[in-house]
């Protein structure tokens, strides 16, 4: 016999929305290493907001939407909301019944704000470490450094004279896309400057690479299990990869000696001996010219090692461009592109480490 085709406007349930999230379900287990992050950071919210007004939009919840946006690679607020407004799984996941309200965009964006002046990202990674840390599943002796572009929200049209001597006078034929031709004209970071984005930096990573308003990331992995242990977005620059790794690796650096490998771009005698004075072998690969590191380093089993180990540092680059949508930034400045990314980090390391626990069943 054939069913009806009713439909039903209104819906009265009760089966909880924590009954039909599968058991096995991925979001599962990065809730809980979560809920336990954000537990400990209690303590720092409650000093971030006032004991009068309105009551915002809870800190743990704003943080649990971050997280579905990064990793279901949502491209906008407004998009994280409708998605919250209807998607059963991802009001489970941060928190919300049935029948509450879903927020406004640009109060979710504002209330945002106030995570990045706390530096509540680099807080909750921390967190995550921690737990990873508790699991076992960190080297504190070898790693792994590199660094990538991250392309500017701004276009080369932006990219002006910081004098304003290339002002026409002559109207746009289009004031909302002019036509421009840069052809014949010499551009540099020393005299013009993105009107869009003015952190941003002209800068390209190889000779047959063209030029783009972008900044660089830095990752620095640990070897074992491929998880990252520290995070930072610098202006682009020739030597911002090497005083980028040097800084994180002071930071992770005590008194025993550990390794570091790197590709080509690290192998200079300033890197090499700054490593050095940290107590850092740096095993990186040799340039065909001439190289900083000889047979004392190369001949060691342990180079080849990392020399292969290395190259995992690219997964989390490859996953943060693509499913964290970190290939283009939809974000200005510095300080708000780290947070960004240091976050989009974090929920890398959440999403290895509940692999691994389904690696170790």
């Amino acid at each position: 016999m054939r069913g009806t085709d009713d439909q039903q406007s209104g819906m009265f349930s009760y089966i909880s929305a924590e009954k039909r999230v599968p058991k096995d379900h991925p979001l599962r287990a990065i809730r809980e290493m979560v809920d336990k992050a954000l537990q400990r950071l209690s303590g720092r919210f409650q000093r971030m907001y006032s004991m009068m007004g309105r009551p915002s939009i809870a800190p743990e919840k704003l943080l649990r939407a971050l997280l579905l946006q990064v990793l279901y690679t949502i491209r906008s607020e407004r998009m994280l909301m409708e998605q919250l407004d209807y998607n059963l799984l991802f009001r489970w996941f941060v928190g919300l019944n049935m029948d509450d309200p879903v927020w406004d965009a640009t109060v979710f964006t504002k209330n945002r704000d106030r995570l990045l002046q706390a530096d509540i990202a680099e807080a909750f990674f921390q967190r995550v470490l921690a737990t990873a840390r508790a699991r076992g599943l960190l080297s504190d002796e070898h790693f792994s450094v590199d660094g990538t572009l991250v392309e500017a929200w701004a276009g080369h049209k932006s990219f002006k004279k910081k004098d304003g001597s290339d002002k026409d006078s002559t109207p746009p034929d289009d004031p909302g896309n002019p036509t421009v031709d840069f052809r014949g004209e010499k551009r540099s970071n020393q005299t013009h400057q993105s009107t869009t984005d003015p952190q941003a930096r002209l800068y390209r990573k190889g000779l047959s690479r063209e030029a783009r308003l972008c900044y660089m990331g830095h990752i620095l992995m640990e070897n074992r299990h491929g998880l990252a242990v520290s995070s930072c977005i610098t202006p682009a620059s020739s030597s911002a990869e090497c005083e980028a790794a040097l800084q994180m690796m002071a930071a992770v650096s005590g008194s025993r000696r550990i390794t570091l490998s790197a590709d080509k771009g690290y192998d200079n005698k300033h890197f090499v001996g700054r490593a050095r004075q940290l107590k850092v072998t740096a095993q990186v690969a040799q340039n065909a010219r001439g190289s900083a590191i000889d047979g004392r380093t190369t001949r060691h089993a342990g180079y080849a090692i990392s020399q292969g180990k290395r190259k995992r540092v690219e997964e989390i680059f490859g996953w943060l461009k693509t499913t964290a949508t970190f290939r283009k930034s939809r974000h200005k400045g510095v300080k708000r592109i780290d947070w960004m990314f240091t976050f989009a980090v974090a929920a890398y390391n959440l999403v290895r480490m509940r692999n691994l626990a389904l690696l170790a069943r």
